[in-house]
């Protein structure tokens, strides 16, 4: 079977200390790890009951976070200890090996312990760590500068205070965890190390005088004994170049970090998060995991073959994948970044190999990419308006929907399961599913790109539809047929669909922990759900994976997802499962998924792919972090929350409760790209029992997008707040929604309590 490195490295597990494998550094997982974390706390709603508390009380043991700039090809790091993190060598290799690791400590001390880490803000990449070392505090500021004159450089603002205010003497020192060898050159005023290879590569300077001293792969760069006293405190300032610079070119900086971090701050405070007419307007804790998620998106792209490509993440993802790429481009396009969206589709679509079928880095038996690439060439050309590069690849979309056929073809009398039910061949189901196996997640994002496809070219006539019909038709019929031999029964009382079929033999493992999870790789038919609209509400699929989803909650959202599949969760599956609970009208357990995501974070608003439980004996991680699909996902659950695309609704404030409309501050989508057009929709609050709702929806194209019947909103707004007066169209009521007729493009409305 197929071996994946995520399987390798969920069975390599945690590993404590600092051992050299090479040229690479294992990261060690800090003693004091343990101890809580809970250094920001963001209340969600205002006075009263009702509220929702963020504080990162299931964030990973261990983290790290980008501090680059966007579009960085440096993807510069730094771990929770303000450690920092260099040259990881990139896809196919382990999260966890660094060939350098840069850390502070005390000579003769005891080494610093975790006190707390933030960003200046969540969009300002500056990053400040405390650490305690006993009778001081260490104080790291770690920032990305890009100066005219000095290019790219990663500046470390060390700072040494007494806790007490008396004067105290230490020894600092700097350590570098690296197989490599260095040369040091040192005089009264600074420090120079150098990479020891025939360019003399400048590795890092210091403003200090030291002295070198190596043992077991560290090296201990010690500086000047000082005495620390009052409210003054040590400083010195480390710099590490880009650039490949010499060190005449930041010398000077050395004698300005103030001023260097004060152009860092006016870069990203001239930034904005969105593009264009699109803008976004939330309560916290929501702006700010809004924010720092699309800052790690921006700072993970890179310019490749002269375009924008985002990326999933920066080591092991520094890459885009088709099923994340979809996701992480539609985040995009919600974002206004419609060039670079444009960008990353293409980038998607030079995957596509002579035959019709992808191939990218889950390899080509991942049967879904091909399906997944023609979804996100509709989805992208239904959120522009603009079918021109539709039209320009549907034939190779054509053909890959029909290689995909063959392959069905060719599988019917292999004497496998997937051949005998008539489905797309045995393949590889991923996120929990490793090998060529015999699998209904490849299968079922093919029904969603078949069903997407015959929509649009019935309504936008193109050549060879009853084709693409035909084979939707028989693969749906056929996968019913599967999942009535398929389904099983939940020891909770309900009928559920795995996605890994009865006949594989791993379900006979005598040790249950080896057995595979019901839930494993059930992202597939959450995105089946929602986006995909796969399924009516009430089809039991639909309701054995609601129930199945709620079943296996640890830590506020579904665990054991994934690859890590005893006591783990993959963070991100949580908002992907939320937002078929929107779609669904369950708005109370989608919030409750999404808090327990945003919990998960780091409490620098970043995600780690997969982690163990805090309750776990031996904590272990796998994944890039930041992690990108997770940044993605956090996006679309919160435009989804002001605005969900239902098939032939336009639906609004899906996820607006009373924790929302506590806060008593307005909410905004401006100019959001749908496939009916731009939308913008407001809600306000205009006194304490009067909330009101603006409503716009423009630049839309119906002789091409799909037929839309109403927007509708909740008859009663958090379950308080009741639709009341409509200005400027005509609106009525109907069990448990209000309702608005599409042809009505611009009004506003009142909700009104009347406790």
């Amino acid at each position: 079977m197929k071996k994946t490195r995520r399987e390798f490295l969920a069975k390599l597990g945690a590993t404590v200390g600092a051992i050299t494998i090479g040229k690479n550094i294992m990261l060690q997982f800090d003693a004091h790890a343990e101890e809580t974390d809970a250094t920001q706390i963001h209340v969600l709603g205002g006075k009263g009951g009702d509220r929702v508390q963020v504080d990162f009380r299931y964030a990973p043991k261990d983290w790290q976070s980008t501090y680059c700039f966007p579009d960085d090809p440096h993807k510069s790091l730094v771990g929770r200890l303000g450690d920092m993190r260099y040259g990881h060598e990139g896809i196919e290799k382990d999260e966890k090996f660094f060939p350098h690791v840069i850390t502070i400590g005390l000579k003769g001390r005891e080494p610093l312990k975790y006190i707390d880490q933030k960003l200046e803000s969540p969009w300002i990449p500056i990053i400040t760590t405390s650490l305690d070392g006993g009778d001081v505090i260490v104080t790291l500021t770690t920032f990305a500068s890009k100066n005219e004159d000095e290019g790219r450089v990663d500046n470390l603002l060390v700072e040494i205070k007494s806790k007490e205010g008396g004067k105290i003497q230490c020894s600092p020192e700097i350590l570098l965890k690296s197989a490599d060898k260095f040369h040091l050159l040192s005089d009264d005023d600074y420090s120079i190390v150098q990479v020891d290879d025939v360019a003399k590569k400048v590795f890092f300077i210091v403003d200090r005088p030291a002295v070198v001293s190596e043992s077991e792969g560290e090296k201990r760069y010690d500086l000047s004994t000082s005495d620390v006293e009052g409210e003054k405190p040590l400083r010195f300032f480390i710099r590490f170049p880009q650039d490949g610079q010499e060190f005449e070119k930041l010398e000077d900086g050395l004698e300005e970090p103030e001023e260097l971090l004060a152009g860092t701050r006016l870069f990203w405070q001239n930034l904005k998060p969105t593009e264009g007419k699109v803008a976004w307007g939330l309560i916290d804790p929501y702006e700010s995991f809004f924010a720092a998620s699309v800052r790690n998106i921006l700072q993970a792209r890179e310019v490749k073959n002269e375009k924008k490509v985002f990326q999933v993440g920066p080591t092991v993802y520094r890459g885009l994948w088709v099923v994340d790429g979809l996701f992480i481009t539609e985040a995009a396009r919600y974002l206004g970044y419609d060039r670079e969206a444009q960008q990353g589709l293409e980038a998607i679509w030079e995957k596509q190999g002579e035959g019709g079928i992808f191939k990218a880095g889950a390899g080509e038996a991942h049967w879904k990419d091909t399906a997944v690439a023609v979804y996100a060439l509709i989805r992208h050309a239904e959120l522009t308006q603009n079918w021109d590069y539709f039209n320009q690849m549907y034939p190779d979309a054509f053909n890959g929907l029909m290689a995909l056929k063959d392959l069905r073809d060719r599988a019917y009398q292999d004497g496998t399961a997937n051949g005998n039910y008539r489905l797309l061949p045995k393949g590889y189901g991923d996120s929990g599913i490793g090998g060529i196996r015999e699998e209904f997640t490849n299968t079922i994002w093919a029904l969603v790109a078949l069903k997407a496809l015959d929509s649009v070219i019935y309504r936008i006539p193109m050549q060879k539809r009853p084709l693409i019909r035909e084979f939707y038709g028989e693969l749906r019929q056929s996968f019913y047929e599967a999942m009535r031999q398929e389904k099983r029964q939940h020891p909770n009382g309900f009928s559920f669909l795995p996605m890994l079929m009865k006949s594989d033999p791993k379900w006979n493992e005598a040790d249950l922990k080896k057995q595979p999870r019901f839930q494993a790789a059930q992202i597939y038919l959450s995105h089946a759900i929602f986006p995909g609209l796969l399924f009516v509400k009430d089809d039991p699929i639909v309701t054995g994976h609601v129930e199945l989803m709620k079943a296996v909650v640890k830590e506020d959202i579904p665990a054991e997802t994934g690859w890590l599949s005893d006591n783990a969760v993959w963070a991100y599956n949580a908002p992907i499962a939320a937002q078929v609970f929107l779609w669904l009208g369950m708005p109370d357990i989608a919030r409750k998924f999404f808090i327990g995501f945003l919990n998960h974070a780091s409490p620098l608003y970043a995600w780690r792919e997969e982690q163990s439980l805090q309750s776990a004996e031996v904590f272990n991680y796998i994944g890039d972090m930041p992690h990108n699909w997770a940044s993605a996902e956090c996006i679309r659950y919160l435009r989804h929350m002001m605005v969900l695309e239902d098939d032939r609704n336009l639906q609004l404030f899906r996820g607006i409760g009373i924790p929302e409309l506590k806060a008593e501050k307005a909410m905004s989508l401006t100019y959001t790209p749908t496939r009916w057009g731009r939308v913008t929709v407001t809600l306000e609050p205009v006194d304490i029992n009067t909330w009101k709702t603006h409503f716009k929806r423009e630049d839309f194209d119906e002789s091409t997008m799909p037929k839309i019947d109403y927007v509708m909103m909740p008859r009663k707004l958090a379950g308080k707040y009741y639709f009341d007066k409509i200005v400027g169209a005509k609106g009525f009521k109907e069990g448990e929604r209000s309702f608005v007729r599409s042809n009505e493009t611009e009004w506003e409305c009142t909700w009104k309590s009347f406790s």
